[in-house]
């Protein structure tokens, strides 16, 4: 007996579904370790804040060449977090959407 393997629409949806909300908790997990002044030496930490850095950081700047800080001088508020989570909330409907047909 063969086993036949088809990927449908709703199992491509779904996979896009869960990339987008990676990159969601990504970027909350960027912005928690913003308010840590120091993370620890460990070398696993370093690993998986450089790993979080890396990878939201060029969509993050993006938002802060339009959005300057937010507050006075000693602080500042960064927005960009915000609007690009809900940008991405917005484009995981659209898309996902879109690829369920």
């Amino acid at each position: 007996m063969e086993a036949v393997l088809a990927v449908t629409r709703g199992d491509v949806a779904a996979y896009v579904n869960a990339l987008f909300t990676v990159y969601i908790i990504l970027v909350f997990l960027k912005v928690l370790m913003s308010w840590i002044p120091s993370l620890p030496e460990n070398t696993v930490v370093q690993a998986v804040a450089t790993f979080i850095r890396e990878t939201t950081d060029p969509y993050l700047n993006f938002f802060r060449r339009f959005l300057p800080p937010v507050g006075g001088s000693g602080f500042a508020l960064d927005l960009s977090p915000m609007v690009g989570i809900v940008l991405l909330l917005v484009g995981q409907q659209v898309v996902v959407s879109l690829v369920r047909g």
